[in-house]
This record gives structure tokens, sequence and C-alpha cells, in this order.
């Protein structure tokens, strides 16, 4: 008997259609179980995930984020863009530098003096440019327009700023020993690559201002007659790179945490999809084992069904079940086969403990040799019943240990119908046997296997009189190979066809009654079956007989994979 199918409860939702993914707690289990109220009660406490409960959720969360992590931090610490920046800007400042030079030079030769040729002159937004002469005294000044508004339009940094606190504050207590350079104003860093300019080569310097931000300083030469008169200095405005470099990383901060809230969103969805139903699945097997420490008997293990789940966990529900029902199969079978062997003991008990009871009244010796008979056949039913009995029932671990191994099926079967054919000769029954010359190699346990073709010989052996006839035949189709087991005895009725298979079950003439257990049919069938084959039972009639004629003889047919 097989696990009874789960009912499922649609709680208002459509189900689920073959091949889609169940996220969370889209599945749905079955009511009508003994610890439904149970799991419903754990999901309940869960949500959607429950991280402190779940190992394998928070697993999934940090491995997802690590790799984010890595990626920004690893953004942050080249600093490509405050390298490119850097490197943009005073390529700009050199470029207006020396059009500031052309534009003095030009001017001094049409006629102005060193200290008016840059009256007028248009200087880019926070650039403070000096003019020095050509003994390094400052002749004039100017300044660009402010850059602040300019700067203070790309937005707050509110990340930015806050790490940069954490980070200054982290530097107080843990000081790095890497000084931050000396401040200086933006003439003094100016006037510092005077004498590189004044030997004619255009300048550039890298400082801080008096705020301790960045300033960036060219300094060009300005020519007469191949003679330099004076020098140009320029310098942008202190912090402008820094600000910069802060808006920059305040862009891939911002898009790592909005990458960071999707990467989680989308790892709780995850770990739901995986956590929870591999929760519910370990629950449903830990409540089985409970019950089975506390020695109690309530209903049915469920598993739930996840069958829907086009991946592993879908598998792993379908093996679960699949488990579950086989162990209660199992169960099932081993009461009713428990049953059915105290049903068939207590028979020739009650038939000995009659005959023994009888023995202490009867007085005649003829008497006293009928019940001796009686009691001796019993106890040879009883040894037959255990005996049979204690095969069979080691017969499915055995099933499991013993190692299959190819063997050649005609050779087994034309050595078990030599031996055979000898018995059936002295009773007087005709033995034909018609296998084919090639070898057909299957793979199994042959000595098992043997076992069922033995006992359906000997049994239709047993069915024959004097004249009668077995035939053994065997064909190979496809990739199956087909035994036939063949006699003119009198056929089996209608009715036993589908019992004949059955534990304990015997249809045999009275003079013969409690010769046989009824154990040998359903061992072979146990057998066949575990080979991946097939076994069934026929009455033999021409094609055109009536139905409900006698039939010519009995045929039982095995069908093995090769």
């Amino acid at each position: 008997m097989t696990a009874a199918p789960l009912r499922v409860v649609t709680t208002g939702q459509p189900a689920p259609r073959s091949g889609e993914v169940l996220l969370g707690e889209d599945w749905v289990s079955p009511d009508a179980t003994a610890d439904a109220a149970a799991l419903r009660e754990d999901r309940g406490r869960r949500g959607i995930v429950s991280l402190n409960r779940s190992p394998l959720a928070r697993k999934i969360i940090i491995f997802n984020l690590m790799a984010i992590v890595i990626m920004v931090a690893g953004v942050l610490f080249l600093n490509p863009f405050r390298d490119s920046l850097v490197l943009s800007r005073e390529q700009g400042l050199v470029t207006e530098a020396k059009l500031l030079v052309d534009v003095v030079e030009a001017r001094i030769e049409g006629g102005r003096a060193l200290p008016t040729a840059l009256d007028g002159a248009e200087i880019g937004p926070g650039v403070e440019v000096f003019l020095f002469d050509g003994a390094g005294q400052r002749v004039a000044a100017g300044k660009g327009p402010s850059s602040a508004g300019k700067l203070e339009r790309r937005g707050p940094t509110v990340i930015t700023d806050f790490l940069n606190f954490v980070w200054d504050g982290v530097s107080a207590v843990i000081p790095s020993g890497a000084g931050s350079g000396e401040k200086a104003d933006p003439e003094t860093l100016a006037r510092e690559l005077f004498g590189r300019a004044r030997n004619g080569e255009t300048a550039v310097n890298t400082g801080r201002g008096p705020d301790g931000g960045a300033l960036f300083t060219v300094a060009s030469p300005v020519e007469q007659g191949g003679v330099v008169t004076g020098v140009v200095a320029l310098t942008s405005a202190e912090g402008e790179i820094d600000a910069l470099v802060r808006f920059e990383r305040e862009q891939v901060l911002q898009m790592f945490v909005v990458a960071l809230l999707v990467s989680i969103g989308l790892s709780l969805v995850l770990a739901s999809t995986i956590a929870n139903p591999l929760a519910d699945l370990a629950a449903a097997a830990e409540l089985g084992r409970d019950r089975d420490a506390r020695k109690m008997a309530p209903g049915r293990v469920r598993i739930p069904d996840l069958t829907a789940r086009p991946d592993e966990i879908g598998r792993l529900s379908v093996a679960l079940r699949g488990m579950v029902a086989a162990l209660y199969d199992r169960i099932d079978a081993n009461e009713q086969f428990a049953a059915d062997v105290a049903h068939e003991i207590k028979n020739p008990l009650a038939s000995l403990r009659s005959a023994v009871g009888s023995l202490r009244c009867v007085r005649k010796e003829e008497h006293r040799e009928k019940l001796l008979d009686v009691i001796d056949h019993d106890v040879r039913r009883l040894d037959r019943l255990v005996s049979d009995i204690s095969n069979a029932s080691r017969l499915d671990s055995e099933l499991v240990k013993e190692e299959e191994e190819e063997f050649n099926l005609t050779r087994t079967l034309t050595n078990l119908s030599q031996y055979l054919g000898e018995q059936a000769g002295k009773k007087g029954v005709e033995f034909i046997t018609d296998f084919p010359a090639e070898p057909i190699l299957i793979r199994g346990l042959e000595a098992r296997l043997a076992q069922v073709f033995v006992n359906l010989i000997t049994n239709a052996t047993s069915f024959c009189e004097d004249g009668d006839a077995v035939r053994v035949w065997m064909r190979r189709r496809d990739n199956r190979v087909l035994v036939v087991v063949e006699d003119t005895g009198p056929g089996i009725p209608d009715q036993a066809l589908e019992k004949v298979f059955k534990r304990f079950y015997s249809e045999r003439p009275s003079g013969d009654f409690g010769n046989h257990s009824g154990l040998g049919l359903a061992i072979s069938k146990q057998i066949v079956e575990a080979h991946g084959g097939v076994i069934w039972c026929e009455n033999i009639r021409p094609t055109n007989a009536d139905p409900t004629s006698d039939p010519l003889g009995a045929r039982f047919v095995v069908g093995l994979p090769v």
C-alpha cells in the first residue's frame, strides 16, 4: 500500500504551473497531516527568511556581497578617477599658462610694459596668475572668477564626507607616520617654480594650500629675442581637485549602496527559495525522527510537495517523498506479511492441538496411528512453512547485498533443464526444451533467477500427470528476453490468475494439501521485479476457442531486460 497522496490547499491563489520556480512560501503543504500545524507555526516564525535561524541564508548573502565590496574597495583604493583628474588639470593649466605667455609676449612686442601685460587677460575660474620679472619680483597678479558655485551645483557628498570623517578619526587615533606635506600660499608655491621657469622650461608642481587643499602650480617663461624676461605662474583653486574627486567617489559610493541594497534584496529572495523549502523538508524529516524517539505513533510523516520546482530542491522533494512512500510501503508489507504468517501458522497449530487432544482419548491403535500421521504431517508442514518464511524475509536484504554479474542465460536454463527433465521423466511427464543456439547475456543474480525457473518448472511438473508434457522455451525480443514455461495440466482457474502471485495463496488439489507453503510464486515475482523484469501467467487456449472452455494447460512468462 502506497502513501496517501497529499491534498493541496489553494488559499485563494492559483496553483503554480509545472516548470515555475516557487519562491519562499509560494508552495502549499497538506492540511490533513499530523504535523501540519507545527510546520505552519514554524514557517510563520521565519517569514520570508530568518537570518538568525538560517546559516545557509547568511552564507548566500555574505558571498553575494563580497564580490561587490571587493570591487568597490578596489576602485576606491586604485583611485583611477583622481589620477585622471590630476593629469587633466595639469595639462589644462599648462595649456592656459602657455596661452597667457603668448599674450604677454605679444603685448610686450606691441610696446606695453611688463607690469601691464596681463591687464584685461581672460583667466580661468578659480585660477590665480602671477607675473614675475627677470629678477623674481612680482610685477602683476590676477585671479579668475570663483569656481565655488560650479562645484556646489554637483550636489552634496554625504557618504564621502562621512567616510572621510571616520577615516580622519581613525587616523587621529592611529597615526600613519606619513606627513601630508607643508602648507603654503599660492604665491609661495609659484615662487618655488621660478628658478626652473627662469631656465627656460615649463615647470609643474603640486602642493598644499593654507587650508590643506591640493594646489596645482605651473610656471612658464616669457621670452624676448631668445632671452627670458619674465615668468608667468598659474595656481589652481585650492581643493578643486579634492572636490572633484569627492564628487566622483560619491557617485561610485551611491551606486555601491544601490547595488548593495539590490544584492541584499535578491539574496533574500534567493535564500528564501532555497533555505525555506530545505528547512521545511528537514522539519518534516525531524518530526518523523522525533516521533520514533518518543515511541509515539501518530499520523504519517508528510514531506512537502515541491515537485513543481524545476531545480534540485524539486528533485530532492520528489526523492524524499518517494523514499518515505517506499518506507511506508515496506512497513505495510511487513505488517501484512506478519499477519499472513500468523494466520498460516495458526492453521497447523490448531490441527496439532486438536490431534494431540484427541490422542489422549482414543483407545484403538489404528486411530492412534492416524492421529500420529496427522501430527507428523502438520509438523513437517510447519517446518516447511517456517523455512519458506525465513527465506522470504531474508530475500530483500540478500537482493541488495549480492553483486550482480553478467551471465549466459541460455547456458543456465540448459543446465537446469537437464536435471529437471530427469525428474519429470521419472513421473512420466515429457519434458521439451527450445532454446536459441546463440548465447543470451543478461546482468543479474544468476542463483536467484535460477531459483525462479526451478520453481516455475517444478510447479508445472507437479500439476502434470503421466502422459502430460512440460515445454520450456526462450526467445529474444529487442531489448528483452522471454522465458516461457508451459504445461498440459488442468490450467489455472480464471479467478486465480491474479492471486497466484500473492503470499500463502495455493491452488492445488485436495490430495496435495499442506505440501506447499504458497510462497514460491510470490518469491519468484519479487526476484524478477528486482531485476527490472515482469512475470505473468495465463491459460493456454486455441486462438478461436470459447473463453469459458476448459484450458489446454497453463503458461508462465518471465520477461527480463537484456
